[in-house]
């Protein structure tokens, strides 16, 4: 992290009491405000990070066993994949800036900002923000998102013909379904990191990491260094053996048995 990123942590941190007992989620909540101010993250964001983070509630703020399984069978598509992207949006540029960059180089994946409610500044804002992170190149920005998805009419229709157009696997999170749709439709593996397991997004992902992406980005990158050794047939028997159903299934069964334990 750089010094600019550094000071920026340190501000935010300094606001809550070290003895907060909600002092983690609360530092969250102010980079997405902070990502507001500075003109990156949507105001619709901070409804879709409320979300979010009502389910996490729910599976006790822990990356439990089904988000293992599938961010194994993550990376492990990754690894496979000949032109891997990653697809950021503002709160993801707020939440794992360093993460994002941090795991396209692992795998040599292409970065690419894409955005439902996108204008050029925040476009540029975000770009800012992942460079500022490390990050040599990132696509989707200004006139570099040429291309379009076909069936699809919001501004997320608008891709790299070097990244997400031409990509066989893309990983993104915080996602609207209709896009998530469109590129599976397009032939891609989609990977998709959610907390609702009920969302279209994540029923309509290859892969459903139903997780927090403050957690799932260091383990992704974690198992990506581990499984790097892997051979190629291992890492096709964990894609092969991988049931995105059965993860979203088991996702609301630990759901409903933790609310059913849980005695106020």
């Amino acid at each position: 992290m750089d010094k600019a990123q550094d000071s920026k942590e340190w501000s935010i941190r300094s606001l809550i009491p070290e003895n907060h007992p909600r002092k983690e989620s609360l530092i969250i909540r102010e980079k997405i405000v902070e990502g507001l101010e500075e003109g990156y993250v949507a105001p619709q964001g901070l409804i879709a990070h409320g979300r979010g983070e009502c389910f996490d509630y729910l599976m006790g703020e822990k990356t439990q066993q089904f988000a293992i399984d599938a961010i194994k069978a993550s990376v492990a598509t990754l690894l496979l994949a000949k032109h891997p992207v990653i697809s950021v949006n503002g709160n993801m540029a707020a939440l794992v800036p360093k993460e994002i960059v941090e795991l396209g180089k692992e795998i040599n994946a292409k970065i690419e900002v894409n955005l439902f409610y996108r204008t050029v500044e925040r476009e540029k804002a975000i770009e800012k923000v992942l460079r500022e992170a490390g990050a040599d190149e990132v696509l989707g920005v200004g006139e570099d998102a040429s291309a379009t998805i076909p069936e699809l009419f919001s501004e997320r229709r608008r891709v790299s013909p070097r990244g997400i157009l031409i990509a066989d696997v893309v990983l993104l999170a915080l996602e609207d379904g209709d896009r998530t749709e469109a590129l599976v439709k397009m032939g891609k593996k989609v990977i998709a990191i959610d907390l609702n397991p009920l969302s279209r997004t994540a029923r309509m992902a290859s892969i459903t990491i139903v997780d927090n992406v403050i957690r799932a980005f260091p383990l992704l990158i974690k198992y990506v260094r581990i499984m790097k050794s892997y051979s190629r047939e291992a890492l096709e028997e964990i894609v092969k053996k991988y049931d995105n159903k059965a993860v979203l299934t088991a996702s609301l069964k630990f759901i409903a048995q933790r609310l059913s334990e849980i005695s106020l």
